[in-house]
């Protein structure tokens, strides 16, 4: 059986996220190669991985170029910075804005964006974002979380990673369904 990983923001080939999000690295050429040695480090040829959006700063020959070089079946969820992404749609199953999905019996969705409800919320189901680079406080009684790069060490997290995390949260209800 083959592992599922989760992560987003890499934002390869981007120079200014370095600063903007103050990344430890020198330049572009050191961010992509720990970012890509990390991915293929933890996730295996077989695994699946849930990418979050924000893929990378680059025309759409480098964009491919990127996927190339990494490891596992992706399922694109699109952020704000894909466009050279988008015509590679074809590469991911599926490539979408947002996904619905079920492991272990858990619902999880799954979107580029943080949401403050989401479907089956009031009923415990994970809720896994990127786009806010670790910025957003993260709700300890809320079952969501940012699974970005710039939370997890420039990591991608695992479907045990997701699970642990979210069983040391305080889970209560947050919408108008109660529990």
């Amino acid at each position: 059986m083959s592992n599922i990983w989760f992560t987003a923001d890499t934002h390869l080939g981007h120079a200014n996220i370095i600063k903007y999000t103050k990344r430890p690295f020198a330049n572009i050429e050191q961010m992509d190669a720990t970012l890509i040695s990390n991915w293929n480090s933890k996730i295996a040829p077989d695994d699946q991985v849930y990418f979050l959006g924000d893929f990378c700063f680059a025309n759409t020959d480098k964009a491919k170029s990127y996927l190339n070089r990494l490891n596992g079946h992706i399922a694109f969820i699109e952020g704000n910075h894909d466009r050279s992404v988008q015509p590679l749609k074809h590469l991911f199953k599926p490539y979408t804005k947002y996904m619905e999905i079920n492991i272990d019996g858990i619902s999880v969705t799954l979107c580029h964006y943080a949401l403050r409800v989401w479907n089956k919320a009031h009923h415990g189901s994970y809720s896994l974002y990127g786009h806010s680079h670790g910025s957003l406080p993260d709700d300890p009684n809320a079952r969501s979380f940012d699974c970005g790069v710039d939370t997890n060490n420039f990591f991608p997290y695992s479907w045990e990673d997701v699970k642990r995390k979210m069983g040391s949260k305080t889970w209560k209800a947050i919408d108008h369904h109660g529990a």
